[in-house]
């Protein structure tokens, strides 16, 4: 039986297949970038969130308890007793970002932080993800293997600002320089005139002088950094030992003396512009000289992998969006809560 032509039906030819498959692959082409912005605008609006809970936290603790909370500070009394590495402003914010239980059963007897009472706090935060402190659109992992236990621990992508070193665009006295050290443990220089600072003095909102819209409270500190030698180094406030570890005396930094030991988890000193990430010593890098180090320096810059700068929270809660062209000596007027100066933030 012969079929008509009229009924015959005719297949892609290998040209026209071709042809398809490389317009679908240009759709796809122009579309990935705009798929690729529109995740990382929300990335980004969820970072951001993070710190408005932050800053709710910060102002919460404050009405609560007269202040702000340390940036980190020893086992000693308010906070507990027996020294040690205590705990961070991370922690003593635990019930107001709903994670009372938690806070409930940490105990301070001593290296709350790292320590003889740090290993019972990190067995109660194990199971227990605080999505408050980690920014999604962070390279860096989420958790770190504990180096008390080998078991996870979770990392904490954002970081309060103690201050800034003198001489940067104003001089004071509030800080801690160190004996000097390659690698671990000297820090760099740590400033006590911020709003989140190591020891027991207390920050109030009246002790805010130059205005907590200001002032800044809380930035990012989640991206690699590059070593001259352009090796690709995790190295951050929160990103070593976890989130808990703050401070390990009751002083807060003044009158410039050497501490020895001048590392501050959790929390950073501005020395250096927002996104400096590229050409510091070859690991362990060095805390004496630059404080930028793997354990820990205490002048790590602001960072972050949002296209052109870091989230930031000022102290009166707000949160906006910090270029990495802002002058340095913008940024450490920022850093300060009572130097006095007038910003021009241009």
């Amino acid at each position: 039986m012969t079929i008509p032509l009229s009924r015959c039906r005719r297949g892609f030819t290998l040209i026209e297949l071709l042809v398809v498959i490389a317009i679908i692959a240009i759709l796809i082409g122009l579309l990935l970038p705009a798929v690729q912005k529109v995740r990382e605008a929300a990335a980004r609006a969820k970072c951001s969130n993070n710190l408005k809970q932050i800053g709710i936290a910060l102002h919460a603790y404050h009405d609560a308890n007269g202040a702000m909370p340390p940036g980190g500070v020893t086992d000693a009394a308010p906070f507990g007793s027996g020294g040690g590495w205590g705990s961070a402003w991370t922690v003593f914010i635990l019930p107001y970002i709903e994670q009372d239980n938690m806070r409930n059963k940490f105990i301070f007897t001593g290296g709350s932080g790292w320590g003889a009472s740090a290993n019972n706090n990190l067995a109660v935060s194990r199971n227990t993800k605080i999505s408050t402190y980690n920014c999604p659109s962070s390279p860096m992992p989420e958790t770190t293997t504990s180096t008390h236990d080998g078991s996870p621990q979770q990392l904490n992508h954002y970081v309060g600002i103690s201050g800034a070193i003198s001489g940067i665009s104003y001089n004071h006295t509030q800080f801690f320089t160190n004996s000097g050290s390659a690698g671990c443990c000297s820090g760099g220089i740590a400033a006590g005139n911020g709003v989140l600072i190591p020891g027991l003095e207390k920050v109030t909102m009246t002790g805010i002088s130059d205005g907590t819209s200001n002032t800044l409270a809380v930035s990012e500190q989640n991206d690699y950094l590059f070593t001259t030698n352009g090796s690709k180094v995790q190295w951050g406030a929160g990103l070593l030992h976890g989130w808990q570890i703050g401070w390990h005396s009751t002083a807060t930094p003044s009158g410039g003396g050497n501490i020895g030991d001048a590392r501050t988890f959790q929390m950073t000193t501005i020395r250096y512009q927002i996104n400096q990430k590229r050409g510091w010593p070859d690991a362990p890098g060095n805390c004496g000289s630059t404080g930028v180090c793997d354990n820990m320096g205490t002048n790590i810059p602001l960072n972050s992998s949002h296209s052109g700068g870091v989230n930031a929270l000022l102290a009166d809660g707000s949160v906006r969006f910090m270029r990495s062209t802002m002058p340095l000596a913008t940024l450490a007027q920022y850093a300060g809560r009572n130097d006095g100066t007038v910003i021009v933030d241009n």
